[in-house]
């Protein structure tokens, strides 16, 4: 039977929001406190995803809280190792002092969007994800820029397919200020990971289909109704056949339910 992850952005607002998304995805990519959350929320967060089994990964973004890490920056490789190194440092010890590790890094908003095509950003990221941890996955799109980086060096990898927002035809997302780049309708997200799992496509903005590899679906906790469209997804894995499991890293810890 396939296999395939459920992830969702984490610990960026409310926590009972939060706690009915966790109940129904398999990894969690939690906020590190720059461009959302704090220590107090990072060990709710951390303390939802460990009672409910949910594999807790690290989803640090650009200190920047009004833009909520979503506006570009452009910062030199020492200044996106002590960024990166320092949101995974904290979040590694609450979740450490929870009794579980880390297992997977998912960069945030502008970061995540800028190092898809940029090499010298990319090959930062690897770097300092490295520097903290080598076996700590990182989580990214297929045949972007940190998918290179990753593979250069042989580190993990996991490809990344968003079921609740729109493709542009190159196969990166539609930016958020365009109309309908957010998918809220569940009957529409249930086709675009029908369409992903069956054909491994999507449809894109233009009408024109995409190409998409991965191995772990995304949805957005700040999406309106995610819970909503979490249990959506799994009942249309379900009836594709599908499991709904987190990857294992070596030296993860995750707890079952």
């Amino acid at each position: 039977m396939r296999q395939i992850d459920l992830n969702a952005d984490v610990g960026e607002g409310d926590p009972e929001t939060d706690d009915a998304l966790l109940r129904l995805v398999t990894s969690a990519n939690v906020a590190c406190g720059r461009h959302a959350g704090d220590a107090e929320m990072m060990r709710v967060t951390v303390a939802i995803a460990r009672r409910h089994g949910v594999a807790v990964g690290a989803h640090p973004g650009y200190a920047d809280r009004e833009g909520f890490g979503r506006r570009p920056m452009q910062l030199t490789a020492a200044e996106i190792n002590h960024l990166l190194v320092d949101q995974l440092g904290t979040l590694g010890a609450i979740a450490q002092a929870a009794g579980i590790g880390l297992h997977h890094v998912k960069p945030h908003g502008a970061l995540y969007n800028q190092a898809e095509s940029d090499a010298a950003l990319a090959a930062a990221i690897i770097a300092a994800v490295r520097a903290f941890d080598p076996a700590l996955r990182l989580v990214g799109r297929a045949g972007s820029a940190m998918a290179r980086a990753a593979r250069e060096v042989g580190h993990p990898f996991t490809p990344e397919a968003f079921a609740d927002r729109r493709y542009r035809p190159d196969g990166t997302l539609l930016p958020r200020s365009e109309a309908g780049a957010v998918l809220t309708d569940p009957e529409e997200v249930a086709r675009q990971v029908r369409s992903l799992v069956t054909n491994g496509e999507v449809v894109a903005s233009d009408g024109s289909r995409v190409p998409v590899a991965f191995e772990t679906l995304c949805l957005h906790g700040d999406t309106p109704g995610s819970s909503v469209l979490a249990a959506r997804i799994r009942r249309q894995l379900h009836a594709l056949g599908v499991s709904v499991s987190a990857p294992r890293s070596p030296g993860a810890d995750i707890i079952p339910p």
